[in-house]
């Protein structure tokens, strides 16, 4: 069996395709790719969208991912819940996995603890709410200025970050494991990592608890994305936008 992980694909699979990664000509159900975050497959529900699920689900391998800032929740989370290796998930294909938020999988003797989630930082200029009035104009306003804006219900949703509940499991999963795990898969990275790679980011609530996962949690390698760059920040940190490396 073998495990590849990748970064964000914003719902663009080409990477995967045979002429960028022909391991897969070696590779069944059995063995899988995981995307930190920002999959993107799930978005309007567009026939393009479907072409590329049900293409996915054609690739010799199981595809799985976690979710990113930049997901259709109401989608993501309207999808059937199942076990799979010993964590919760969504099921958007047969062999299309969403790895759900807190959990730990046990993949060939292997754990990996799955956290998705992460702020958005293309929204300096607000949110906009289609319910609030005056919504029209102001979308347009914005557009012809370029602002930096997303739509509620639309292009953001509120659960890009993780809920008390969510947060309560990911601590109750790691407590059973001794807050011991082989690998963590995270979209966003722990508040000191972010700030190795931009001096200057914010911290937020999920940032912290990553971090307290990183301070507390004994791991080999820590992988995620988020930032849309590919670089080893250490020696166990590891930031991936369009690379695929081999992790078993």
């Amino acid at each position: 069996m073998s495990v590849y992980v990748t970064g964000d694909t914003h719902g663009g699979f080409q990477r995967l395709g045979m002429k960028y990664f022909p391991e897969q000509k070696k590779m069944n159900r059995e063995d899988m790719v995981i995307i930190a975050g920002d999959f993107g497959g799930l978005w309007g529900g567009t026939p393009a969208e479907k072409y590329w699920l049900d293409w996915l689900e054609d690739k010799p391998f199981t595809t799985a991912f976690l979710d990113g800032n930049h997901e259709n929740f109401a989608m993501l989370n309207a999808l059937p819940e199942r076990l799979w290796h010993g964590g919760r998930i969504h099921e958007v294909r047969p062999h299309v996995l969403h790895l759900m938020r807190g959990q730990v999988f046990d993949i060939e003797g292997y754990t990996f603890f799955t956290m998705g989630g992460a702020s958005s930082h293309d929204i300096q200029d607000g949110i906009l709410d289609p319910e609030e009035p005056g919504f029209e104009e102001r979308y347009w306003r914005m557009r012809r200025a370029r602002a930096m804006f997303r739509v509620k219900g639309v292009s953001w949703w509120p659960e890009e970050l993780p809920s008390d509940e969510e947060y309560e499991e990911a601590r109750m999963n790691l407590d059973a494991h001794d807050w011991a795990v082989d690998y963590i898969l995270t979209h966003c990275a722990p508040t000191s990592i972010t700030q190795k790679i931009i001096p200057h980011a914010r911290a937020d609530r999920l940032t912290d608890f990553l971090e307290e996962v990183k301070n507390r949690a004994r791991y080999h390698y820590w992988l995620f994305g988020h930032l849309h760059d590919n670089q080893a920040v250490d020696k166990k940190h590891i930031l991936l936008w369009e690379q695929v490396v081999q992790v078993i």
